[in-house]
C-alpha cells in the first residue's frame, strides 16, 4: 500500500516506506538519502527576456536580437505521499526560448529564492564530450562522473555567493543537478533558454519535491533534443513505457546530483505516475519491483506538520530498538510487511471498488494498523499524532504518517461519505452529527450550483456537509500550525503542455500564453494551478478535463497521450 514499509527481515531503511524503481530501470543504488529542507521564498521579478543575470554577466545588449526559434512549453511532474504512489500536487517547469544572440541559459527557482544565469560558451562542453565521457539520451547512467563534477564545480561556486550557507547548499545542489543534466543532454548549439520552476508540493516535507524537479528537467531536455516521441493519442503502451524509462533514467541522474546516493523511488513514481510495489529482501540482490498500473485513484487528504525530520535519525531509532529488543522489532517489521502485502492484494484485485464503503473500510483498517506499528517503532512525532487525533475526531477517513516519520506529512484516505461525524463541526460545541446525508442538512440543497460542484468533487462524491467538515478541519489544523491539502492518490506521471498555451474558456485569441511574468506572479498553489489549467480539487469534475492541452504518458490505458 502507498506509504507502508516493504517486507524485510534483516535490513531497515525508512519506516513506513517502499523504495521502488521501474522494472527496466537499473538506475538505482541501494541506499536513500534524506530530502534536504528548503525555504519557500519568492524572487524579485525580473524582465522575462533575460537581459540581466544574477551573477553579473550582461546579455548581449549591443547585438541585434534574432527571434526565438521555438515557442515556450511546460512540463509537469507529480509528487508522492510516502514512497509508492504519486499525488496530484506537482512541480511545473516553464521553458522559455531566447533569441540565439543571448548565448545564456538561466535557472529560475523562486520557491527556494534561486536565480542564476550562465554564459553558454563558458560552460565545459569539452569535458562532457570527451572520449569515454559522452553520454547519449538512451544511455543508462548509474553513477556520477567525478571528472565531470569537477569540471562544473567553478560554475556551481559562482551561484549565490552571498546567501547564508544553508540556503547556498540548497542552491548549489539544484544548480549541480541542472548543469549536469543540461551539459549531458544539450549541446553548444542548443537554443538559449530560461528554465523557470514552480511547485505546489510542500518543499522539504518528504514528498519528493526534488525528484519532481529532476523529472521535469529530464523531460524538458529530452523533448528539446527530440529524444521523446509523444505523448500522443495513438502511442502504443510499449512506447509509452520506453519514454517513461528514458525520462526516469535521467531524472535519477539529477537526483544523484542532489542526494548523492538516492534509492530511485521518488523519480520513478514521479515519472510514471500511479504506484509501484517495491521489495528488497537482500541488499546483495536487486530489489523486486512491480509497477501497479491499475492502482485506483483515491481521494486523499495530506497534512504537512511543518516539522523538519531526518531519515537518518529515524533509522537510528529503529536500529537502537532492534539492538535492545531484536525479536520484538523483527516481529513488528514482519507485521508491517504483511500489511503491505494485504494492501497490495486488496488494491490490485479485479473487484476492488474505490467507492465501496466496505472496500475502503478494509483499506482503512490496514492504514490504521500500519500507523500503529510505525508508532510502536518510535518513528512518529507528537505533531503527527495531533493531526491524526484531529482527523479521527471528524470521522472523515483513515490517517497514517508517511515516509520516514519523525515529522513531514500525514496522509488520510477519505471515506466516500462519512456515516458518522464527530466533534464541533458547526462550531456550537454540541458534539455529534449522527448521519451526514443529503436529506438531513439544509446545507445540502442539490439545486444550487455550489452543491453541483461539491457533488462532482474529485475528492469524493459526498455532500456539501462533508466539505463543511473539511473546511472546519482546515481551520483547526491551520490554528495549530499545520498545512492541509486536498488531493488524489495514484494519478498521472510526467505531463507536457506544448506550446504553453491554454484554451480553458479564456478571452485571449488563440488561447492564453503562460509567459515568464505570469508564471512568477502566480500566488500560492491556487494561483499556479489556475494559471497552468488545473482546477482546485473540489471544483474539477474529472482532472483530465480541465488540463486542456496537457498530454500524459499513460501505458495503463492501452494507448498514450491525451488529456
Amino acid at each position: 500500500m502507498a506509504g507502508n514499509a516493504s517486507t524485510r527481515r534483516k535490513t531497515y531503511d525508512a519506516p513506513g516506506s517502499f523504495k521502488p524503481r521501474t522494472t527496466s530501470h537499473s538506475t538505482q543504488t541501494p541506499e536513500h538519502s534524506p530530502t534536504e529542507s528548503m525555504t519557500s521564498l519568492l524572487l524579485p521579478q525580473r524582465p522575462a527576456n533575460g537581459s540581466s543575470s544574477s551573477n553579473g554577466h550582461p546579455a548581449a545588449m549591443t547585438r541585434k536580437h534574432s527571434t526565438p526559434m521555438m515557442p515556450s512549453f511546460m512540463v509537469s511532474a507529480p509528487g508522492k505521499p510516502a514512497i509508492a504512489a504519486s499525488i496530484s500536487l506537482r512541480s511545473y517547469l516553464l521553458v522559455s526560448f531566447l533569441s540565439k544572440s543571448h548565448r545564456t541559459v538561466t535557472l529560475r527557482f523562486p520557491d527556494v529564492q534561486l536565480e542564476h544565469t550562465w554564459n553558454m560558451d563558458d560552460l565545459p562542453w569539452d569535458a562532457f564530450s570527451a572520449p569515454g565521457k559522452r553520454k547519449y539520451y538512451y544511455d543508462l547512467v548509474t553513477s556520477l562522473d567525478p571528472d565531470l563534477l569537477q569540471a562544473i564545480q567553478p560554475h556551481i561556486d559562482a551561484v549565490s555567493p552571498k546567501v547564508p550557507e544553508a540556503t547556498r547548499k540548497i542552491h548549489h545542489a539544484s544548480a549541480t543537478s541542472f548543469l549536469y543534466l543540461f551539459l549531458s543532454l544539450a549541446s553548444r548549439k542548443s537554443n538559449p533558454c530560461i528554465y523557470t520552476l514552480r511547485s505546489t508540493i510542500p518543499i522539504g516535507a518528504g514528498l519528493g519535491s526534488s525528484a519532481t524537479i529532476a523529472v521535469c528537467l529530464s523531460a524538458a531536455l529530452l523533448l528539446q533534443i527530440r529524444a521523446l516521441s509523444g505523448p500522443h493519442q495513438d502511442q502504443p503502451p510499449q512506447e509509452c513505457e520506453l519514454q517513461i524509462e528514458r525520462i526516469n533514467r535521467w531524472a535519477f541522474v539529477g537526483e544523484m546530483c542532489i542526494h548523492g546516493n538516492p534509492s530511485g523511488v521518488d523519480n520513478t513514481v514521479s515519472s510514471g505516475g500511479k504506484a509501484v510495489l517495491f521489495q528488497r529482501r537482500d541488499y546483495r540482490q536487486p530489489p523486486t519491483v512491480i509497477p501497479l498500473r491499475n492502482f485506483p485513484e483515491l481521494p486523499l487528504l495530506l497534512v504537512n506538520t511543518r516539522q523538519s525530520r531526518s531519515t537518518a535519525i529515524e533509522v537510528a531509532k529503529v536500529a537502537t530498538l532492534r539492538g535492545a529488543h531484536p525479536a520484538l522489532t523483527e516481529n513488528i517489521l514482519d507485521a508491517i510487511g504483511l500489511v503491505t502485502e494485504s494492501a497490495h492484494k486488496l488494491l490490485t484485485s479485479p473487484g476492488f471498488d474505490p467507492t465501496s464503503p466496505t472496500a475502503l473500510k478494509h483499506l482503512g483498517d490496514l492504514i490504521t494498523i500500519n500507523h500503529g506499528l510505525l508508532v510502536s517503532l518510535g518513528v512518529s512525532h507528537p505533531k503527527l499524532e495531533r493531526i491524526r487525533e484531529l482527523i479521527d475526531h471528524t470521522g472523515i477517513g483513515w490517517t497514517k504518517l508517511t515516509g520516514a516519520g519523525g515529522g513531514g506529512c500525514a496522509i488520510t484516505i477519505l471515506k466516500p461519505q462519512p456515516t458518522a461525524v464527530y466533534g464541533n463541526v458547526n462550531g456550537n460545541g454540541n458534539g455529534t452529527i449522527p448521519h451526514a446525508t443529503d436529506s438531513s442538512s439544509e446545507d445540502s440543497d442539490s439545486s444550487s450550483d455550489a452543491d453541483a460542484d461539491c457533488s462532482a468533487s474529485i475528492i469524493s462524491n459526498s455532500t456539501k456537509l462533508k466539505h463543511k467538515i473539511l473546511d472546519n478541519l482546515e481551520i483547526k489544523l491551520e490554528a495549530e500550525g499545520f498545512e492541509k491539502f486536498e488531493t488524489t492518490l495514484a494519478g498521472d506521471g510526467v505531463g507536457v503542455l506544448w506550446p504553453a498555451v491554454l484554451h480553458n474558456g479564456n478571452e485571449e485569441e488563440g488561447g492564453e500564453e503562460i509567459d515568464q511574468e505570469k508564471f512568477l506572479r502566480a500566488e500560492g498553489n491556487e494561483g499556479i494551478e489556475r494559471l497552468v489549467g488545473v482546477a482546485s480539487a473540489r471544483k474539477r469534475k474529472v482532472e483530465r478535463e480541465v488540463r486542456e492541452g496537457w498530454k500524459f504518458w499513460r501505458p495503463w490505458e492501452g494507448v498514450g497521450g491525451g488529456s
